[in-house]
């Protein structure tokens, strides 16, 4: 309203009335008539409905027109997709897959350590996982790049969920059994999506509330990790920055200086490594080796001094040999199973996300596909499998897949001969990390997390969209301050209010003419768009039904009435027509119709004529069923806003 009330100051009001009338010269039109969509069932109706929610990318469509034997290898294709390339696998792609393999492995062994004892589980457990799920996924995967094992972020909250119900040190079997366990419905929810296709549901997490959350799960990652590095015997379990930090200067008593020397020292070299790399991604090797680097020489420095560095945790004996089944430690009857079955759907829609947004990442650099619901089988699937054969919740990584991506990988088959590296250590190497110190686990946590701190996304959130930015502002917050699992569900809530706020309040704007052409736009963002005179051009930007439609009746008198005011106060032609472009409106319910016959009959009431234009298939369809398009007649809905105005400028010219 304002800028229309600039455009016209210090003039007098009729000699811009006549001045925009001679600007806007529509010629005439010729009038098409709106036509009804094409009849269907109801069954056709239901049946296109639920293919475009459930099978958007038309998975059958390989399918059509050919042999039955055809058919059977194209799903053999479809469900393990290691025959689609696996008949044009050779020896060069091999070569590849060896190098990145073993690159990738370098990683794995000291991450999977580090991240079971993030979830507070043995360390072993974390060497299992980086085992048989990358064998499950390269049969089942359709991603070439991604790194399965296990991540920092689940890791955390299967341990802070689990810890603040059942104590890991006081209990540990029990512990054990309902990582099993959490991990199982984690893959059963995960497969699930995948089967029934339902991968939407995971689009509840916006990227604006997963940077905030990634965030503060990863300082509370970090400051957990101050046990370790400080040597730290007693510590809290709690994952609140407030109690942490208490706690870490409560206990500065065990504050061990051999321990916070070798800890520091060696997440300077860590941190040194990762910057070379990202400064020069030609030496992602630097940092991809740094930390089974890290973990080597630390081991053999606390093993040659040992009579000296007593204060100085490690790891212990690990038992060697493959991964022992777990069908029987999976705890489906207590009372905490609620427990297992919350922490695993938690865990599964973190991993789950992660391992897709990993996945696609890294497919879009190399310009191939993969299939959303296809990776949420595979990796339900590999979870499955697991927790029955003692492994944790695992997926995509996003540091493993970078690093594979880098090494040149060119299959799945990187991650079967990172299983098969894993699979040596756990044979003949266990004994090595008898002497490896906990503090350079801690050191390569956090190193591993500090990329998860992304504040150039923050600041491009707060440039784009301040809505946004205060959802992963309250995200980042509430995981610091209130708990990891309350974070994670505010991001959510978040999201979900975001949603409702533009469907509830959708957006409205006056439309004017381009002078000289038939196009009518958004007069705040045309400043050199006209209104046309005795017309009020209003366009809805989203569907109309029960959530909004009391509010678009609402604001559209309300438009109503603030036109008439400015026509008033400019000493215009006086309002006689109401155009409502509905060409953004590509849904209604019969609350929406209902609405439309209220704000009809209101402003004939107040001798204004209410037309429409554009109505899309769908809609034209249900306004003729509720024999709402009787109430309009032929005069009533146009084809276009231009062909609205040159109509019935035309009946206001013929009437005497």
């Amino acid at each position: 309203m304002g800028v229309n009330s600039n455009r016209i100051e210090d003039s007098d009001c009729n000699k811009t009335t006549v001045k925009i009338q001679a600007e806007i010269q529509i010629p005439p039109l010729e009038i098409h008539r709106v036509r009804l969509p094409p009849e269907r069932t109801t069954l056709q109706k239901l049946r296109h409905r639920l293919s475009e929610i459930f099978f958007p990318d038309d998975p059958l469509h390989r399918f059509k027109n050919q042999t039955w034997l055809m058919k059977l290898f194209l799903g053999l294709q479809y469900l393990f997709p290691i025959f689609q390339w696996g008949p044009d696998y050779n020896l060069s792609l091999l070569r590849s897959d060896v190098i990145s393999g073993l690159t990738i492995a370098s990683l794995a062994i000291p991450q999977g350590i580090s991240y079971a004892k993030l979830a507070n589980l043995p360390p072993i457990v974390g060497l299992y996982s980086s085992f048989v799920p990358p064998l499950i996924y390269s049969l089942l995967g359709s991603s070439r790049h991604l790194g399965v094992g296990p991540v920092s972020i689940a890791s955390l909250v299967m341990g802070s969920m689990l810890s603040e119900t059942v104590s890991y040190t006081q209990d540990p079997i029990l512990y054990l059994k309902l990582g099993f366990t959490a991990t199982f419905f984690a893959g059963v929810f995960q497969s699930s999506l995948g089967i029934l296709r339902l991968g939407f549901v995971i689009d509840f997490l916006s990227k604006a509330t997963l940077v905030g959350f990634m965030a503060g799960a990863a300082i509370i990652v970090s400051l957990q990790q101050l046990k370790g590095l400080l040597g730290i015997v007693h510590f809290t379990n709690k994952m609140q920055i407030i109690p942490v930090l208490f706690s870490v200067f409560k206990h500065r008593d065990e504050w061990s200086l051999p321990t916070i020397l070798l800890g520091f020292g060696f997440l300077a070299f860590l941190l040194t490594t990762r910057y070379i790399s990202q400064k020069k991604p030609q030496l992602f090797w630097v940092s991809a080796a740094a930390p089974l680097t890290s973990v080597i020489l630390s081991t053999i420095i606390v093993f040659l001094l040992r009579n000296k560095t007593h204060k100085i945790a490690t790891i212990g004996y690990l038992p060697r040999g493959l991964n022992p089944p777990s069908p029987n430690m999976l705890y489906f009857d207590g009372p905490y199973l609620a427990l297992a079955i919350k922490t695993g759907l938690v865990t599964g829609i973190l991993s789950l996300t992660e391992g897709i947004a990993v996945g696609r990442t890294f497919a879009a650099l190399k310009n191939y596909q993969v299939d959303g619901n296809k990776e949420m089988m595979a990796i339900g699937l590999m979870n499955i499998a697991g927790s029955c054969s003692s492994c944790y919740v695992t997926t995509g990584s996003f540091s493993r897949s970078a690093v594979n991506y880098n090494a040149g990988a060119q299959t799945t088959v990187s991650n079967i001969i990172m299983a098969s590296a894993v699979l040596v250590t756990l044979l003949f190497l266990m004994p090595l990390f008898y002497y490896t110190p906990n503090v350079v686990l801690a050191a390569i946590i956090i190193t591993a997390v500090v990329g998860l701190i992304d504040y150039q996304s923050a600041y491009k959130l707060w440039k784009v969209d301040k809505l946004d930015f205060l959802a992963c502002l309250c995200s980042f917050f509430g995981v610091l301050f209130i708990s990891v699992p309350l974070g994670l569900g505010i991001a959510v809530a978040i999201s979900v209010f975001k949603i409702l706020l533009h469907v509830s309040r959708p957006n409205t704007v006056i439309l004017g003419n381009i002078p000289g052409t038939q196009i009518f736009h958004n007069l705040n963002q045309y400043r050199d768009a006209l209104r046309v005179p005795s017309f009020l051009i209003l366009a809805v930007e989203s569907p109309i039904y029960f959530a909004n439609s009391t509010y678009l009746q609402e604001r559209m008198l309300r438009w109503v009435r603030e036109e008439e005011e400015r026509i008033k106060a400019n000493n215009e032609s006086a309002l006689k027509c109401i155009i409502l472009d509905m060409t953004a409106v590509t849904a209604i319910d019969t609350s929406g119709i209902d609405t439309l016959c209220e704000l009809k009959k209101m402003l004939e009431k107040r001798t204004f004529q209410l037309v429409l234009a554009n109505p899309v298939g769908n809609v034209m369809e249900k306004l003729h069923y509720s024999k709402f398009l009787h109430l309009f007649g032929l005069k009533g809905i146009y084809l276009t806003v231009g062909e609205a105005v040159a109509d019935i400028s035309l009946q206001w010219k013929a009437e005497p």
